[in-house]
Formats: C-alpha cells, structure tokens, sequence
C-alpha cells in the first residue's frame, strides 16, 4: 500500500468511526473592515517573504518597530490611495489578503494599518481572527482591523517565528476527542528549525514542539524532528502539511485519532486545501523556475498535476481560498491567482508583492 493509500485509508476510518460530526464543519464568515472602493499603492520593493527555511520578512523579531504587549490594542487605520495609484489591486470583495512584513495590511481593496509589523499572516477558518508574528518577534492574534491585539505567545529571544496556522476541529464526543482551536508555526533557534503549536486563545503561553510520528503499520525511519518549516493546517479533521528543508520534502500530518503522517512528495512551501482529503498545492522548481504543483490522491495513491506547466516567472507562497475553487501565489511582480485545478493560466490582480492569504 502506497503512502498516500495508506492516508486514504486511515482517513476513511476516521471518516467511519467520526461521522457524527461531519455537519460541524466551521462556517466562513466575512465580518470586518468595509470594502473600500479604488485603488492603492503598490509595494513592490518590499522584501517580505517567507523563504521555506522558516525566515520571513523585514520585520525585527525581538527588536524595535513593534508595539504588541498583552491585551494590546491597536487602532486601525485606513489608508488612502495617491491619485497615481494603478488600479490593478485585486482584494476587493474576495477576501485576499496581503501581507509584506510592514504594518499595513492590504486587503478590502485598502492598506489597514495593524500598528505593528505583520509577518506571515493567516486567517482562522471562520475568517474572526489573524494570526501573524509582530514587531517583536511575538506570535499575537487581532481582530480583523488589527485592533484587540494579544500576545498569544511571546518569543524568549534568539528565536526567530514563522508562519503560523490555525488548527481548528471540533469536538468528537464519540472518539472522546475535545474541540481543538490551536496556532501551528515555525520556529527556529540556533540554526535549527521545529515545529510548535500553542493554543490559538493563549496569552503569553509557552509552546509545545509538535509530535511527529510516521503512519503505523510503515516500514520507514523515524519522520525528521528538525528543518521542519512552513506548516499549513486546514479542514475539519485538522489535517496539516508541513515542509523540510534537509531533505526537500512535504510532509502531511494526521492528528485526529492519533498523530501519525509521512512524506508525500518533493516540494516546498505547501498550503492545505480547506475540504478533507483535497490534497494541497506546493511549490517545486521546474526548468529553472518555481512551479506550483497540486496534488490530489488516486485509486493507487497520490496524484500530481503542474498548475503552471508554462512558467517564465517564479511562482511562489500559494494560498487556497475558502471555497478550494482558487489558488492565489506570489510573483516577484505582484499577487496572481488561477483556478485550483489549473485549468486556465495565473492571472496577475495585484502590484502589491507580499504573502497572500485569504479570508473566509
């Protein structure tokens, strides 16, 4: 039995043994700052991005330029656009988001200033909370608009934080399984990269190095404990995907039941698609430039598709949106999007250059 057969499998039991909570799932809502009509500036110098090493942007962690605490509250602000702004910004409406490691966020067609630096920043499912890593270098959570911001973790120093996910899944009564809301994210020390999770509702918590065991019943070494970078979690089971640095893999993580999970294929940089068992999208080089793939399982395991079979730029950083229907990724020049399954070529919506995520 293949890897990702043996995944199919163990995600049918679940399917078998938790049925009772398949009309639980989290419902997506769009609450927040009021579209804005017109365009902004673009940002297209700003050097925010999540490298796959478990780096990320221009922000200082542990350094000044942050203004996060406990329980701190940022007051929003709305920018206005210069009348030389193009058009061309593509998150009105949609719930793209766009974060460059500066304090302002893009999103609703406007720039929100969230009163500290944003790093690498994610949406909870129901779209309520951001998560992101501060000036500081702190993993804090926030209202849309940036305000009722809290430290849910606060980084000791000599540690560099990255890339947070929500964990989300709701309680199972019948496998004795409580509900789960918890922040997974990236961080590094001395060289040396794990992973963490931490409760989402935390305030100046101390995160917890993630387990990671291989599927039972398989014949392989122990999963690699370090170089584990870029964690993406999504759907009702909590399902994630994480990456490796050392040996150039993506990994998936099961965590229902019980921890167990693999190494899927090569690539880096993955984002989990939102429904169970939809497989996710990944980055890999192909002919000298960066390729997004998607993969999808098979009667005989997993299934791999070339979204960009015609790059000629690097594709980079993808994101789902909440339907799973539109892939949205990082360009040198700006944000793109194209359909999940690749069936029409990226199309570029945005000059702004930064981390993609979208809001549900």
């Amino acid at each position: 039995m293949t890897v990702r057969a043996g995944r199919r499998a163990t995600a049918t039991a679940i399917a078998l043994t938790a049925s009772i909570t398949a009309g639980l799932g989290l419902l997506l809502t769009g609450c927040g700052p009021e579209d804005a009509t017109g365009a902004d500036d673009p940002n297209p110098s700003a050097t925010s991005t999540a490298n796959g090493t478990g780096g990320t942007s221009t922000g200082t962690p542990n350094g000044s330029g942050g203004t996060s605490g406990g329980g701190a509250t940022a007051t929003p602000v709305v920018s206005k656009a210069p009348a030389s702004a193009p058009p061309l910004n593509g998150t009105a409406h949609n719930g793209l988001t766009i974060s460059d490691g500066t304090r302002f966020v893009v999103m609703n067609g406007t720039r929100v200033d969230f009163g500290t630096a944003v790093r690498d920043l994610a949406w909870s499912p129901d779209g309520r909370k951001a998560a992101f890593v501060d000036g500081d270098g702190d993993l804090a959570v926030s209202d849309p608009d940036g305000s009722g911001r809290t430290v849910v973790a606060k980084n000791p120093g000599g540690q560099t934080w990255s890339h947070p996910t929500w964990q989300v899944r709701p309680a199972d009564p019948d496998n004795g399984l409580p509900r789960l809301n918890e922040l997974i994210f990236a961080g590094r020390k001395d060289g040396v990269a794990k992973l963490y999770g931490v409760p989402a509702t935390g305030h100046n918590a101390k995160p917890s190095v993630l387990s990671l065991n291989h599927y039972s019943g398989e014949d392989i070494k122990q999963l690699p404990q370090t170089g584990n970078v870029w964690p993406s979690a999504a759907g009702t089971h909590g399902t994630s995907v994480y990456a490796n640095t050392a040996d150039g893999q993506v990994y998936i993580r099961d965590d229902y039941l019980r921890q167990q999970g693999s190494a899927i294929t090569k690539g880096s940089e993955p984002a989990f698609a939102p429904g169970d068992d939809e497989g996710f999208v990944f980055v890999r080089s192909v002919g000298g430039h960066d390729h997004l793939f998607r993969e999808t399982s098979g009667n005989n395991g997993p299934v791999f598709k070339d979204l960009t079979p015609n790059a000629t730029t690097d594709y980079t950083e993808p994101a789902f949106s909440p339907d799973g229907r539109t892939v949205a990724a990082r360009t040198p020049n700006g944000i793109v999007t194209l359909p999940a399954n690749g069936s029409k070529a990226p199309v570029k919506v945005s000059g702004y250059v930064g981390l993609p995520a979208y809001r549900g």
